[in-house]
């Protein structure tokens, strides 16, 4: 009895694993619904609100990564279905560290990272600033009696940004051949270095730049 048992019994063992593999397959697979439920990963775009009035606020991140399972019986969650937050209501000038807050109706939220964020609230400012003409390339033409509509603008932006304004100019280049210049040229808020500084806005944004351009001959020194 023993003898027949033992015959063939690892056949017989594996046999018994591929029923129950077969089984939990066409159990879980076909029915879904009864099976376990996977968290998703998603990567969902932050945005500040209620920042108050005269006032701008700088976010470290700009995606936070939240955990979502989908309910039972329901697709996939789409990133555009949840949106994280922080709120800013009656917040001064300064950093803060504002908790992330998730707005996701259909869906329960496992986690978020990070849970809140630094935050930096900043007063706004605006200034009315000279226009500068700067060449950006040396050719033929030497640019004469040079005028600007407007010959100011104003600038708006984080105070500490207008603080590093050395020079709102327009870049203009000498590449062309003698003649009448015409053109509207973007005015571009500059720091020390001459590179630009991103965030602030200009108003108006275009100046009108005429010159004529004369041969070097024609150039009294």
């Amino acid at each position: 009895m023993v003898a027949a048992v033992r015959r063939n019994f690892g056949i017989k063992l594996l046999s018994l694993a591929l029923a129950i593999v077969g089984w939990a397959y066409f159990r879980f697979a076909t029915n879904p619904i009864g099976g376990a439920r996977f968290d998703q990963q998603i990567s969902v775009p932050v945005t500040a609100v209620n920042v108050p009035p005269g006032y701008t606020a700088e976010l470290p991140l700009k995606n936070v990564a939240v955990s979502v399972s989908p309910r039972r019986g329901e697709p996939a969650v789409k990133p555009e279905e949840v949106r994280a937050v922080v709120d800013l209501a009656n917040r001064g000038a300064g950093v803060y560290s504002v908790p992330v807050q998730l707005v996701a109706p259909n869906v329960t939220v496992q986690s978020r990272t990070p849970a809140s964020l630094a935050v930096a609230v900043e007063r706004l400012g605006t200034q009315s600033l000279p226009i500068a003409v700067h060449y950006t390339a040396q050719g033929a033409a030497i640019p004469a009696g040079v005028r600007l509509v407007p010959q100011s603008a104003q600038v708006r932006g984080p105070q500490s940004d207008l603080s590093r304004i050395a020079a709102l100019r327009v870049d203009v280049p000498l590449s062309g051949s003698p003649g009448t210049m015409d053109q509207m040229i973007r005015a571009v808020p500059v720091d020390a270095r001459g590179e630009e500084i991103a965030g602030v806005q200009v108003t108006p944004n275009l100046v009108r730049v005429r010159a004529q351009l004369l041969p070097p001959a024609q150039v009294r020194h």
